[in-house]
Parts: C-alpha cells; sequence; structure tokens
C-alpha cells in the first residue's frame, strides 16, 4: 500500500480501489458541485494567529458532549450505506470510532443494522434519524436507538427532497444484492426500487417526508428522552427556532454539498454576516458542531476557534474504510488528531479552552481592519 501521511491520501486510494459507481455516489455532490468544493477551500481562506512562549508540553484534546467525555472533538458523521465500501460496514466505523475514543453517528442509511453496531461496536453512539411519512416508523426506528443504548437522535432538516446529483443518475446508482438498507428490514423498505435512474432518488422520494416541520421536532421530544440535535440549519434565524424548540445541539451542515449547490461553506456559516450561528446559539448555551469539509486537523482548530464545539467528519471516513476496513478508519481519526495536537501546540494552546476567536483572523478580519 502506498504511504498513507493524510486523510485525503485515503481518497486517492479509494477512488482507484472502488467501483466508479461507488466513488461517485460518496465522492460527489448536488449539481454543479459548487458547495462541495467550497466546504474544503474555504478553510484556505481562515488563518493563523498563534501565540507563543506558552507551556504546551502537554495537550488536553478532552471534551464533553452532551455530558460524554470524548478523547477529542472530532466525531464520526452520519454517512449511508458503509458496505458500499467494505464488508464490515458501519461495524468497522463504530469499532474504529470507539477505540479512538470518540462518537460514532449510525445513519437511518445504514448497510448495518441498529443493533448490530450497538452489540459488535463498544462506544458512544449518536442515531441519524430521517424522518419518514409514516411516523410508525419513526417511532419505532428511535425506539430501537434508545433500547440499543445510542445517546442522542440527530434530525437531518435540510433533505425535504433529495438533492440532484448528477453523477448518480449517469451511474444508474443501485445497490449490489448483498447490500440492504439494514434499518428498515421488517418494514417492508429495505429493497430500493432498482428500475430507475438512481435507486436511491426513487426510494428517497416516496418515503422522506416533505412536510416535515418545526413542530415535528416539538413532536419527537415527546415520543423520545434522549436529547435531539438538529442536522442541517446554515442560518442565525433556524437557529434560534432551533433554540426555542429546546433541541439539545445544532450541527451546522450544509450535507456535504449533496443537496442544494451554492451554499455557502458551513465554515463560513459560523459567524459571517446573517448566518451567525454560533452568536445565536451560545447566548442560550446550546452547543454548535460543524459538519462538512474537515480534512486536516488545523480545519478542526480553525472551526473551534469560531466557536464550534466540535465536529463531525464523514467521507474520510468512508474513503479509510475503503482502502483498509476498521485499521484504515482508525488511521484517519489518528492522523487528524495528530494534525490538531501539534497545530494547538503551535498556536499556543494546551487545552481546547485557549482555542479562542483571537487565535484566527478571517477574510471579514482583513476587510475591518483594512477600513481602520
Amino acid at each position: 500500500m502506498a504511504l498513507i501521511t493524510n486523510v485525503s491520501d485515503y481518497e486517492e486510494l479509494a477512488k482507484q480501489k472502488l467501483p466508479k459507481m461507488v466513488y461517485d455516489f460518496y465522492a460527489g455532490g448536488a449539481e454543479d458541485q459548487w458547495t462541495l468544493k467550497e466546504n474544503k477551500e474555504a478553510f484556505s481562506k481562515i488563518l493563523f494567529r498563534p501565540r507563543v512562549l506558552i507551556d504546551v508540553s502537554h495537550i488536553d484534546m478532552s471534551t464533553s458532549i452532551l455530558g460524554y467525555k470524548i478523547s477529542m472533538p472530532i466525531m464520526v458523521a452520519p454517512t449511508a450505506l458503509h458496505k458500499l465500501a467494505h464488508q464490515e460496514g458501519e461495524v468497522a466505523s463504530a469499532q474504529a470510532a470507539a477505540a479512538a475514543g470518540t462518537i460514532m453517528t449510525l445513519s437511518s442509511w445504514s448497510s448495518c443494522s441498529i443493533e448490530e453496531v450497538s452489540s459488535i461496536a463498544p462506544g458512544l453512539r449518536f442515531f441519524q434519524l430521517s424522518v419518514f411519512k409514516d411516523r410508525d416508523i419513526v417511532q419505532q426506528l428511535v425506539r430501537r436507538a434508545e433500547n440499543a443504548g445510542y445517546k442522542a437522535i440527530a434530525v437531518t432538516v435540510d433533505a425535504p427532497r433529495l438533492g440532484r446529483r448528477e453523477a448518480d443518475v449517469r451511474n444508474r446508482f443501485r445497490l449490489p444484492e448483498n447490500v440492504v438498507l439494514k434499518c428498515f428490514e421488517g418494514l417492508d423498505l429495505s429493497k430500493m426500487d432498482k428500475t430507475k435512474g438512481s435507486g436511491l432518488a426513487a426510494y428517497a422520494t416516496s418515503q422522506i417526508d416533505s412536510s416535515l416541520s418545526w413542530k415535528d421536532i416539538k413532536w419527537l421530544q415527546t415520543i423520545t428522552g434522549l436529547p435531539i440535535l438538529v442536522k442541517g440549519v446554515i442560518t442565525a434565524e433556524d437557529a434560534r427556532i432551533a433554540i426555542e424548540c429546546g433541541v439539545a445541539g445544532i450541527i451546522v451542515s450544509n450535507h456535504g454539498g449533496r443537496q442544494l449547490d451554492y451554499l455557502p461553506a458551513t465554515i463560513s456559516c459560523l459567524e459571517e454576516g446573517k448566518l451567525q450561528v454560533v452568536r445565536e446559539a451560545k447566548g442560550r448555551r446550546v452547543p454548535v458542531f460543524l459538519d462538512g469539509g474537515i480534512r486536516r486537523g488545523t480545519d478542526v482548530f480553525k472551526a473551534l476557534a469560531l466557536g464550534a464545539s466540535g465536529v463531525f467528519i464523514g467521507r474520510p471516513v468512508l474513503f479509510a474504510l475503503a482502502v483498509d476496513g476498521r485499521a484504515g478508519v482508525r488511521n484517519a481519526l489518528r492522523m487528524l488528531r495528530d494534525e490538531l495536537e501539534i497545530t494547538m501546540a503551535l498556536s499556543g494552546c494546551a487545552s481546547l479552552k485557549d482555542i479562542t476567536r483571537d487565535r484566527v483572523i478571517t477574510e471579514r478580519d482583513m476587510i475591518r481592519r483594512s477600513r481602520i
């Protein structure tokens, strides 16, 4: 195997290893894929403002998420169908997250069941929930997650319709016979319609509830005692409503650029202009997390400096899983952790609380200084 020095190396190797249809499904974004690219490139517009002569002989990256102690502010985002990448699927990803001492979020579109992941992989787990028209199915999924020991429900709120992912249409995306949506087995929903351009699109369009609204977030709180996170908020206005609904946390996400194209990069949504999600949430003591574009420990540091309590990574996990299974995911998490540790040391931060807003310079900061 080629020498792997950072998580982006895994994507190059995965592209060589995976069938084109699968790689494109994982890697692709909506329409022109502008947001997909911007999610990563926006981090390069943020610079560091390090402090020196500070004792960084011991770096503490541990943190607490919803009251649960984890080793680092880097968690695994919900992504679909891990068995397309590796035969052990989400079980391997969850095992790697547990070994790294962090949280794994299982997708509703998982190719391993809620119970299977729980019974085989130890550690902390959240469950990502897509809300379907049949609320009985939603209640069953939530109940199963509770019974299996998942610690929070992350509700996807930015996908009332599936984004137009043209690579999936061109490839006529379909599942192999040995991969099914395990969370829906026994509910007559585990098989996709494979007769149209994208089986996933056909299935999702028919099952996802496009009438989902804030009242449904309140309804979810009546059927579970688990903390509710909302995933897919990028504006201060929606952050304010989410907080008023009593959510436990906000995941700033544009669905990895897979839904509406020409959305701003998630990192820019934390404080820019009207997208002051962090300012809106911090006044109410609601944690904000970032999802999208993280490829380096430096990216993690920048997100924390702009007010995020932690980050979720998606595609790097899938590509590492495709290349080397559980060991690949564990190594990807280790590399991100090591990069964050080096960044903290070179910036004069011995703990996460030292990563403050004055440790980075954004384009907006530079514009303001030029006007002085």
